[in-house]
């Protein structure tokens, strides 16, 4: 724990350093505004959730967000994609396990999980991503999470900083998004496998889109 604590420390000691040497003009490239993403995704059918409020985007940070429920065959799965133009004034990713507790949520198991994807233009690669499952109450949910970052997805978060700190010193860009997909677990299935097939399968279809929102 106290490694942990000082490898934060040291992270955050450099990212002042680095960041505070650039510009703070940052050279994003334009993207296009989630309130464009698709609603029609393979076969779910997407659903915004009600707007979040003042007080959580104050603790997000984010400056452009994604939240909807997708739906296939009545079978519902929760994307949520919160966009970072710049981390140089504080607002930074964080782990969405920080806030599970808070909603009640506790986190049963955890894993890395590796997911064969293609962009948009059908380039083939895999991709490592978060898994965990949750539980409130009677309910459970696998939940896939990742980190993205100029075309590069990342899941552990201590990574995701180190590569900001050097994106920040070497493109003068902190931008960056985090991705997570919830799938709950029903009734009809057998193990948590089932509810993370559902996941990887919209990851699959939805991840050659992120290219348009998401600047490389």
């Amino acid at each position: 724990m106290i490694a942990r604590i000082g490898v934060v420390g040291i992270l955050l000691l450099l990212s002042a350093a680095v960041i505070a040497k650039a510009s703070r003009i940052e050279d994003v490239p334009p993207r296009e505004p989630f309130a464009q993403f698709p609603f029609q995704i393979a076969s779910w059918r997407g659903q915004d959730t009600a707007r979040f409020s003042d007080e959580i985007m104050k603790v997000l940070g984010a400056d452009d967000y994604l939240s909807r429920f997708y739906y296939a065959k009545g079978t519902p799965l929760g994307l949520y994609i919160g966009y970072y133009k710049s981390q140089r004034q504080g607002d930074t990713m964080h782990s969405p396990l920080n806030c599970l507790p808070g909603a009640g949520w506790q986190p049963l198991d955890k894993s890395y999980l590796p997911v064969q994807v293609a962009d948009a233009n059908g380039q083939q690669s895999e991709i490592t991503v978060n898994r965990y499952v949750i539980e409130k109450g009677l309910e459970q949910q696998v939940v896939l999470y990742w980190y993205q970052s100029h075309g590069r997805v990342i899941a552990n978060e201590y990574r995701s900083k180190i590569f900001m700190v050097y994106d920040a010193a070497r493109l003068n860009r902190s931008d960056a998004a985090l991705v997570r997909v919830t799938s709950p677990k029903f009734g009809t299935d057998k193990t948590d496998r089932d509810a993370e097939a559902r996941a990887v399968a919209f990851v699959k279809a939805m991840f050659p889109m992120l290219g348009k929102f998401l600047p490389t």
